[in-house]
């Protein structure tokens, strides 16, 4: 299985707000420029995280964005969720699959996915951050203004 970029993006763009001394904002400029990123992108992800109420998001002079929860708090495995137009590996009714009446291939795959996902929400924001956080402050040249 494979992430959409998106998902990635949003991942990325978590794990650069984590990473933030206390009380500081990112902008979509920012995030945008960190990762090389469009803009348009950023915005999008920056909205759906806004309205999931994942980050806290302020707009003008002093604007920006910032996670309104703890690393701890955010599972992968829901966040994956979350950014994912779907989970579905295969499409078997557009058009239709000829053979879904006697196929076991999708219920084998929703396992499979279903396993996939499992095994992501063992994991938090906090544990990509364990032991590499100064290392990725460094990488990403995150200033504490």
């Amino acid at each position: 299985m494979q992430l959409t970029r998106y998902t990635d993006y949003g991942l990325r763009t978590l794990i650069y707000l984590a990473l933030l001394p206390q009380g500081r904002r990112a902008s979509i400029d920012e995030i945008s420029t960190t990762y090389d990123i469009s803009r348009n992108n950023v915005n999008k992800i920056v909205h759906q995280l806004g309205k999931a109420g994942i980050i806290e998001t302020k707009r003008g002079k002093g604007g920006g964005f910032y996670l309104k929860k703890k690393p701890e708090e955010l599972n992968i495995g829901d966040l994956v969720v979350l950014l994912e137009n779907t989970l579905q590996v295969v499409e078997c009714k557009t058009p239709q699959c000829r053979i879904l009446p006697a196929c076991k291939l999708k219920g084998i795959l929703g396992q499979a996915t279903q396993a996939f996902l499992d095994s992501l929400k063992a994991y938090t924001l906090a544990n990509l951050l364990e032991d590499e956080a100064n290392n990725l402050i460094q990488i990403l040249n995150i200033q504490s203004d």
